[in-house]
């Protein structure tokens, strides 16, 4: 019986990318270290890898923002093995045009067609604190894994995103103009079809998380902790119709769209106290870290396959146990790691198979 390699990226290739003049750079299938001191480009690469996966940058960077200063365009090309069956993906940045995205060299028109090809999952002290940041994070984060894994998702949410600008538009318009409200009922019942599915996807994909992350968070508490994940829904499926024509007043009153799944959170219960609120910096931190674990559990389950993982200056973040957990679950994971030195992983006794020193936007294998 033939076994089948877990996905992997083989090598990256970019152009005019933020600070890189041209970058080509192989990888090995395990565990890659890219070090140096702060500021030199090490997250870029991580950034290119991630935004050719997904059409977006992790930082919610612009395209034009991305182009090198003084370049027009630039360019990635992503070589990945999946199934023992190379691909290549490449993408093109403009700064005035879209972006265009071919996979093995031909062209595609919609987005969606990449999804699926390539799945990533990118950690960075960033999500550590996602627990105690704000509830648009908190979507972003559910957003960013859903949309990898379910085109429809990806669809349903842009067709909601696209429908509640317009409908906030007409609000501010009916301020001056009291004759479109009779047009406010064709943007409703538009906004609450895609909105419904929006929220049963999500309501779904918390439910598989939450399956997952009590062993994983009581593992890591020594059974200290019970943690349980609630989607704090902002209205239900069934109600979101009526909620939204009984609080047209209140729209109005702000001239934006106040009911919806764009309003929406989650909460994190630690043995039924609210963490977002009540849990110490320590307490949020290992939640934030058993989600990440859970979200890596999830997607291997869900696309019968190894994702790819980038960390992202992550290790220096977290304690020693907590720095073993991760390394435990990723030990079989292709992983792209960023730090400003390794001798860490060599005292925890990783297995290390390419290491990278970034110099100022130059890499030099080690």
């Amino acid at each position: 019986m033939w076994l089948v390699d877990s996905m992997y990226v083989e090598s990256l290739n970019i152009n005019n990318y933020r600070n890189y003049d041209e970058l080509f750079i192989t990888f090995d299938k395990n565990t890659n270290i890219l070090y140096g001191d702060n500021a030199q480009g090490k997250t870029n690469i991580l950034e290119s890898i991630y935004m050719a996966a997904t059409t977006k940058s992790h930082r919610g960077s612009k395209d034009r923002e991305i182009i090198k200063i003084g370049e027009e365009e630039s360019h990635i090309r992503l070589c990945i093995k999946k199934s023992d069956i190379s691909h290549r993906i490449d993408m093109h940045l403009r700064k005035n045009k879209n972006k265009g995205v071919a996979i093995d060299g031909l062209p595609i028109r919609r987005t969606t067609e990449l999804f699926g090809l390539l799945n990533v999952i990118f950690f960075s002290p960033e999500d550590l604190s996602i627990i105690k940041n704000g509830p648009s994070e908190r979507r972003r984060f559910l957003d960013l894994e859903l949309c990898q894994l379910s085109r429809l998702y990806y669809q349903n949410l842009s067709s909601y995103s696209k429908i509640l600008n317009q409908r906030n538009n007409l609000l501010k318009q009916i301020v001056y103009n009291k004759s479109l409200m009779d047009t406010l009922d064709v943007w409703n019942i538009q906004l609450v079809d895609y909105g419904k599915k929006v929220i049963k996807e999500r309501q779904n994909f918390i439910m598989m998380l939450n399956n997952l992350i009590g062993e994983i968070h009581s593992k890591l508490t020594s059974g200290k902790e019970k943690l349980e994940i609630i989607y704090d829904k902002n209205v239900s499926e069934d109600e979101f119709e009526k909620v939204l024509a009984d609080k047209v007043h209140v729209d109005l009153n702000y001239m934006s769209t106040q009911t919806g799944p764009h309003r929406d959170d989650i909460m994190f219960m630690i043995n039924g106290i609210d963490a977002r609120r009540f849990g110490s910096q320590g307490q949020q931190r290992t939640v934030a870290l058993s989600l990440k674990i859970a979200e890596i559990k999830l997607v291997k389950n869900i696309i019968n396959d190894n994702p790819i993982l980038l960390l992202d200056d992550v290790m220096s973040e977290l304690d020693s146990s907590r720095r073993e957990a991760l390394l435990e679950e990723i030990k079989d994971i292709q992983t792209i790691i960023t730090c400003t030195g390794y001798d860490d992983f060599i005292k925890e006794q990783v297995v290390i198979n390419n290491v990278y020193h970034v110099i100022n936007g130059t890499v030099k294998k080690i």
